[in-house]
């Protein structure tokens, strides 16, 4: 299966996007499709091998609309200068209609006034009241300024479909088909006993009210993508290639793998690379999030996107174009924008069978009164403004505005969301396991003890240390690069060839070196070996009670050497689980360390509840245990054998210091690898889930209390009816009052817990 994401064009409400959502499904091939609506993109997966791009296209060309594929080679080339002046002349053309609109239905309104409130107004001349000129003054409103309602009410009838701009059409015809009769035929009202009334100004000012919404809710949602925008605008133009010892500037789509590329301070790293030449700090906050500048030198990595603040340096360019960290995360955030959370489902399936109900309920409504008033007016007026207030624009947009906002600032904050169902199950987990290694400590094991069985004597140590290091070397574990490292800085050679090497997962190494067996690893492994570990078991306990991981080293079957190797815990992992507990989060502690060393680390942090000696392949299963104690769990850890518990929990949360695997399998991924971003991400989903609910409560308040006032329930009560322009700017601008309440997502900020 493949995944496309296509930019959508012309859709005006969120029955608009289910229509092209149900032409992309119905594609061959097709096994899912998301239509964002406030985002104005499509996410598809589709089998290579039954469709492609181009007929998916199709499809959503013959639904009435138009798809555009989002480009991958390069983040910039998202927002191109062609697109950039397609939205901008769009924005004009609607800009001078809604100019238009309000200053000719202006004029009409002022003309009305008399016939509205049956008063005789000395200011506004006689010549204004004429139904002619009203005609001659609306017509341009109604057929130029709300071309685009009628076209797209045509196209979808021709699917047998009803969309917003069905309702729209329908209200503003009805009001102005209506008016004609009385301004050609004002005889025959009057010889029926009924005022020759007109109703220009409701179908005048609605359609300029409506255009006026959607230029606000057009603005607006460009703010929602404002995450986007700021990725992308954080990459450099430019790069400075050393060829043939020159300096050459190019564009930076022309970057390639293995170019050298030269930094000055100040300047933005172009791509990602390797330093070859020079040191200097550089800030990374655009990336990760944080704050404090980051010492490179030959040999580290660097990120595309972030600035260079002292020295000049030069680096090897590693990965460029679609490939890099910020390509990748600009990647990520469109995707979790286009995404659908379970929230979203009602609103939904409400908007499906929405549009056609109101149209029933309007119809219901005219033939009601019109029998039992036997007043033509009174049920135009009820049934136009049941049609015009009718609005599943806000229901559309309740949701996906609010999450496209929230993974914005996740994505400001170092947190990379997948999707909408990750976002808004953050907020609901109960219990939180935190890997050791990698997670609650720094992931650099060292080695701080080393004893050998016989000393020193005969250089035993040195031996013992060389045989060790050498098979380790074939390791790629955190310990195994720590006793390699720890045998470079003894000038110890790890260079003995060594046969027969494997790695047994949770438990330890063995090969043959210099023809003797060689066994490293835990007391468990070593006793289900059958070899005596007595020797030294004081030292363990030793070791242990300091919080350090004992590793036995065995030589021909019996134990040699014991390492103690201290992992230090981050600097914020502390602080960061005292702020989960007083979220109300059980902190669980998963870790394949022995007991007593996970508890000694526990303590130090503050988590009661460890899960110690679980090897590699039981993590998925511990996870398993604890969501069958009924709570919603989530895992947090930065290695491949974290990647089955990560995939297991209900939410993953990977360390993206950690490997790429494990990232893959997250649903969360923390870019700077910092334990405090999990309680930003957990603060980020109850800030959006609250803005969410509060989005679908004013929109499911509006549509459910709107439409009965429109109908006339009050008018028998009170005499009160909703005049149709009341109806049509309450319609118009309650999308708006939902977009702007999900932009108040972009002040978030994490709270910081004592």
């Amino acid at each position: 299966m493949e995944n496309a994401a296509l930019k959508l064009r012309g859709m005006s409400c969120a029955s608009c996007a289910r229509s092209v959502e149900e032409a992309i499904s119905s594609v061959n091939g097709v096994s899912e499709c998301i239509v964002n609506y406030g985002a104005e993109l499509a996410t598809v997966k589709y089998d290579p091998q039954q469709t492609n791009v181009t007929v998916i296209q199709k499809a959503v060309d013959e639904a009435g609309y138009s798809a555009v594929p989002l480009q991958q080679q390069n983040p910039a080339a998202q927002q191109d200068e062609s697109e950039k002046r397609r939205l901008s002349r769009e924005t004009n053309e609607l800009t001078r209609k809604v100019a238009v609109a309000i200053i000719l239905s202006g004029i009409i309104v002022i003309g009305s006034i008399p016939m509205m409130t049956g008063l005789h107004v000395p200011f506004i001349p006689m010549w204004l009241h004429n139904p002619w000129l009203q005609l001659v003054l609306t017509i341009p409103i109604q057929f130029w300024c709300g071309l685009s309602f009628y076209s797209n009410a045509w196209k979808a009838f021709k699917r047998h479909a009803a969309t917003m701009d069905t309702l729209v059409a329908l209200g503003t015809s009805t009001a102005f088909i209506y008016s004609l009769f009385p301004t050609f035929f004002p005889s025959f009202f009057i010889s029926q006993g009924l005022r020759p009334d007109v109703y220009y100004e409701a179908s005048s000012v609605i359609i300029a009210l409506i255009l006026l919404g959607r230029l606000l809710e057009s603005r607006a949602k460009k703010q929602t993508g404002e995450a986007i925008r700021k990725l992308i605008g954080l990459q450099a133009k430019t790069a400075r290639l050393i060829r043939n010892g020159q300096e050459i500037d190019i564009p930076i789509e022309e970057v390639q793998i293995e170019d050298v590329i030269l930094v000055r301070p100040g300047e933005k790293i172009p791509v990602d690379g390797e330093v070859v030449d020079g040191t200097s700090s550089i800030d990374e906050s655009m990336v990760t999030g944080e704050s404090v500048a980051v010492k490179k030198q030959p040999g580290d990595e660097v990120i595309g996107a972030t600035i260079n603040k002292t020295g000049s340096f030069k680096f090897r360019a590693t990965r460029v174009g679609k490939d890099t960290v910020l390509a990748q995360i600009v990647q990520l955030v469109q995707q979790a924008q286009g995404s659908r959370a379970p929230i979203q489902r009602l609103a939904d399936s409400v908007t499906g069978w929405f549009v056609p109900a109101v149209i029933a309920i309007a119809l219901l409504t005219f033939v009601i009164w019109f029998n039992i008033m036997g007043n033509l007016t009174l049920a135009l007026i009820t049934t136009v403004g049941v049609l015009i207030i009718a609005c599943p624009c806000a229901l559309g947009l309740a949701t996906p505005t609010s999450v496209m906002v929230g993974t914005g600032k996740g994505a400001e904050n170092g947190i990379l969301i997948k999707g909408a169902e990750s976002l808004e199950l953050a907020h609901k987990i109960k219990t939180i396991v935190l890997d050791k290694t990698g997670t609650i400590t720094q992931g650099k094991p060292t080695v701080t003890d080393f004893i050998t069985v016989n000393g020193t004597a005969n250089n035993n140590e040195i031996k013992l240390l060389q045989l060790a290091a050498s098979l380790e070397r074939n390791s790629e574990h955190p310990l195994a690069e720590a006793i390699v490292r720890y045998a470079q800085t003894q000038n110890v050679n790890n260079n003995v060839e060594t046969q027969n090497f494997a790695s047994l997962t949770g438990s330890g190494v063995q090969g043959v070196a210099n023809n003797h067996l060689v066994q490293i690893g835990t007391q468990r492994w070593m006793e289900e070996l059958g070899i005596k570990t007595q020797a030294l078991s004081k030292e363990k306990e030793r070791l242990e009670y300091l919080g350090k991981t004992a590793i036995y080293i065995a030589v021909d079957s019996k134990i040699e050497g014991l390492m103690g190797i201290s992992d230090a815990v981050k600097p914020t992992s502390t602080q960061a689980v005292k702020a989960l507990q007083k979220l109300g989060l059980e902190v669980v502690m998963l870790t394949g360390d022995n007991r007593r060393t996970a508890e000694t680390i526990a303590k130090e942090v503050g988590i009661n509840r460890v899960l110690a000696e679980v090897r590699p392949d039981q993590k998925a299963e511990t996870v398993r245990k604890l969501q069958s104690e009924g709570k919603i769990v989530a895992m947090v850890g930065d290695g491949i054998n974290d990647a089955p518990a990560l995939a297991q929990a209900d939410v993953g949360i990977a360390i993206g210091t950690g490997t790429d695997v494990a990232i893959a399998a997250s649903d969360i991924t923390l870019i700077s690898g910092d334990l405090q971003g999990v309680v930003t991400a957990i603060q980020l989903s109850h800030a959006t889930i609250r803005n969410i609910r509060q989005n679908l409560f004013f929109a499911f308040i509006y549509n459910v209390a709107g439409i009965p006032i429109a109908a006339g329930i009050l008018f028998p009560i009170f005499g009160w009816l909703l005049n149709p322009i009341i109806a049509g700017a309450a319609m118009a601008f309650s999308s708006v009052s939902v977009l702007t309440n999900a932009l108040r997502l972009r002040n978030f900020r994490p709270k910081v817990i004592a």
